[in-house]
């Protein structure tokens, strides 16, 4: 007990510091290790293995949808770079650059890729002839370098692992559809996977990507009150095909440029899923990307038939395709509880000698320690219907933080004692003038995080200026 006591107090309370308690789960959980390079971290085994799952699910998501995954190189010459003056400025600041090659000081600087689009962009100037080649779906899945001056594991880093999409199209219509359906696949996949519920929506116009027409984003709702944009799809109009002379022989024969897009989710998820449902002893894990979704736990292990009938319960659950770990270490029950709620295992199973004899086991839930008492022949069949009803309770809990933190608001007094001292979004009303949206994180301290989808307008006042407005915005702080 005593280990177990000292393995659960080794958080920081999220009530007394959620920075803190974040990055002791980071560490304690075993997902990631400091480098000695500042700003970059290691994802361990475990952390790595969130992303894998993460990984793998978004990948089949990609391929339903005919993408086609490629790998583009690291670097980037500097006069690639130049081609596309609103972008190669949008990420000036951040940008790593190569000068020398071995001792040989390069004839031409190399930006360490923060993002892709001028790679493609080169590319598909080579490669597209006709518009019977479009459109080309390119999907890949790498790390990128941004200098970030403060970071932060999973959610801001130095480098950081992610996937890029890239498409081009033979029509605005149909590149406008595409950057649509990939932001709906990113939504369905936080909610419908990480349990995490999540505001689609545009982004403003000052805060769009850096060379695109049109940014559309999910934003979610951490623990604190914070938003975390949690994947982004840009619409780009045939900007990037004129600057880099990408064109193709049209159906009426002439020349035409293509319409772009590109889109990205990254190792940040793991982060959402920390900050959304994390709690005081650990991680909280969604089933469909947690590394062990079952781990069994022998009790009084070395009684005659406790680990013979846990294997046996192993191998059954492998085979039923769940992720599996027995834990048949030398430590104690107790501490072994305590280190598989610090990693997040949705669902633990007990069998010691009296389950054994009445032909059961104990299943027991990590989000709010519920017990069942399962018949070891309807184990197979119950196990389906418990994480149904876990990864419900999830998203409920997640969804229920969202509304309850989420203000409709449309006086400015009112607007700036909330953002002050409670938080959470603030839906209010805008007129559409940057200067206003500009003023509003001035005096407030929250900025824009998106133009809501589907949300009609709640009154017809700019909540800064007071001029008439017909744009609902939701407002908040974010990491």
């Amino acid at each position: 007990m005593a280990a177990e006591k000292k393995l659960v107090d080794s958080i920081t309370p999220i009530e007394e510091d959620f920075a803190k308690w974040y990055t002791d789960i980071c560490l304690k959980a075993e997902l990631v290790d400091y480098s000695s390079v500042k700003g970059c971290v290691i994802l361990r085994p475990y952390g790595y293995a969130i992303w894998e799952n993460i990984q793998k699910i978004l990948d089949a998501k990609f391929k339903e949808t005919g993408h086609e995954n490629v790998a583009m190189p690291m670097f980037i010459p500097e006069s690639l770079l130049q081609k596309e003056k609103d972008h190669v400025e949008g990420f000036a600041p951040e940008v790593a650059w190569v000068t020398h090659g071995g001792n040989e000081r390069l004839e031409e600087r190399l930006c360490v890729r923060p993002t892709s689009e001028t790679l493609f962009c080169e590319h598909f100037s080579h490669v597209l002839n006709s518009y019977r080649d479009l459109p080309m779906l390119y999907n890949q899945w790498c790390s990128v370098v941004r200098w970030e001056k403060t970071t932060r594991p999973f959610l801001r880093s130095r480098e950081f692992w992610w996937q890029e999409g890239h498409t081009i199209h033979e029509t605005a219509e149909e590149a406008k559809a595409e950057t649509e359906r990939m932001l709906n696949v990113y939504a369905d996949f936080a909610e419908n996977s990480l349990m995490m519920p999540v505001i689609r929506g545009r982004k403003t116009e000052s805060d769009k990507f850096a060379g695109a027409e049109a940014t559309y984003c999910v934003e979610a709702m951490m623990h604190d009150g914070k938003a975390l944009q949690a994947g982004t799809s840009h619409y780009f109009g045939d900007g990037f095909s004129r600057a880099f002379d990408v064109t193709f022989t049209g159906r009426e024969n002439t020349l035409q440029y293509p319409f772009q897009t590109s889109w990205g989710v990254s190792t940040r998820l793991v982060g959402a899923i920390i900050m959304t449902h994390g709690d005081n002893n650990g991680l909280i894990l969604p089933p469909a990307v947690s590394p062990i979704q079952i781990v069994i736990v022998p009790i009084a292990q070395h009684k005659e038939g406790v680990l013979e009938k846990a294997e046996e319960l192993r191998k059954q659950l492998t085979a039923a395709s769940y992720r599996v770990k027995l834990d048949a270490s030398e430590n104690s029950a107790g501490w072994k509880f305590a280190q598989y709620e610090m990693k997040g295992v949705p669902l633990r199973l007990e069998i010691g000698p009296k389950d054994i004899e009445n032909g059961q086991c104990v299943l027991v839930r990590r989000d709010n320690r519920q017990k069942y008492f399962v018949k070891l022949d309807e184990l197979e069949s119950e196990l389906p219907k418990i994480i149904k009803e876990l990864e419900a309770a999830m998203f409920e809990a997640a969804k229920q933080r969202l509304e309850e933190r989420t203000y409709t608001i449309t006086e400015l007094e009112e607007f700036l004692a909330t953002a002050k001292d409670k938080p959470g979004f603030i839906k209010a009303m805008w007129c559409g003038d940057p200067a206003c949206e500009a003023k509003i994180k001035e005096i407030s301290d929250v900025s824009s995080r998106c133009i809501p989808f589907g949300v009609e307008p709640f009154g017809d006042k700019c909540i800064c200026c007071g001029k008439e407005a017909k744009i609902p915005v939701y407002w908040g702080k974010a990491y």
